[in-house]
């Protein structure tokens, strides 16, 4: 029988070519989406796979979502950890709102979602899970304080974890994407996405099929010696 895979954000962007990288590879997929009903729909539409909705960042909404999901489709052994937002400013802009608002649906869903599948996987002695992290959470970005501070504690949260579940054949990776071709970036003005582009050296942004085939990879039922790593995806924009 096809493992589960729940894949958060997973509708639009890179979230919805995670999902269907998945699909590919054999798997049960479900993503979760915030708020755009039509968008949802149309990707169910078009590939089959089930949307829920429910916000990541409150601990219930999630936990109920799961409880459905595992009532109606199967337990999660595959977890993706992509939803986001941003709300950049500088410091002497950014708000206690504008804070916590990223820190707890980048950060906090993370705990949110690990948690309620934490019990199922150790005890069926199986699990995947990937957070999606960024570039801008090991190199910083200006006016992403609260963005980076998210995402680089997705990457230690990533490491702690992959401790605790190592003897239960649960692995725990990361991927930090670089800068993706998706509707946020293409928003950015040109003249800036240029400067950005010009920093990386492929000489291009990356595509969310990028991102996926990483993911791919890495919840494969055989990339078990895998754990505690963190991805970089980011055509050579940040080594280290």
């Amino acid at each position: 029988m096809a493992k589960v895979a729940l894949v958060t954000g997973g509708q639009r962007g890179i979230g919805a070519a995670i999902s269907e990288a998945l699909q590919q590879a054999g798997r049960t997929v479900v993503a979760s989406y915030a708020g755009n009903d039509a968008a949802a729909e149309a990707f169910t539409k078009r590939t089959g796979i089930r949307c829920f909705k429910f916000d990541v960042a409150d601990f219930k909404q999630c936990a109920d979502a799961v409880k459905r999901i595992e009532g109606e489709v199967g337990t999660v052994e595959i977890l993706v950890n992509n939803a986001g937002i941003t709300r950049d400013a500088t410091m002497k802009r950014l708000t206690r709102e504008q804070w916590d608002a990223v820190i707890d649906t980048n950060l906090g869903s993370c705990y949110n979602m690990c948690k309620l599948v934490w019990d199922g996987m150790m005890a069926r002695q199986f699990g995947r899970i990937v957070n999606i992290g960024s570039v801008n959470g090991q190199a910083g970005q200006y006016g992403q304080v609260n963005y980076a501070a998210a995402k680089s504690g997705i990457h230690g949260f990533t490491k702690a974890l992959a401790q605790e579940g190592a003897k239960a054949q649960i692995t725990v990776n990361a991927i930090a994407p670089g800068y993706v071709d998706t509707e946020m970036v293409r928003a950015v003005p040109p003249d800036v996405l240029e400067k950005i582009i010009a920093r990386i050296p492929r000489g291009r942004l990356g595509t969310a099929q990028d991102i996926a085939r990483g993911v791919a990879f890495l919840t494969a039922d055989d990339a078990d010696f895998i754990t505690g790593s963190t991805l970089s995806i980011n055509g050579g924009q940040h080594m280290y």
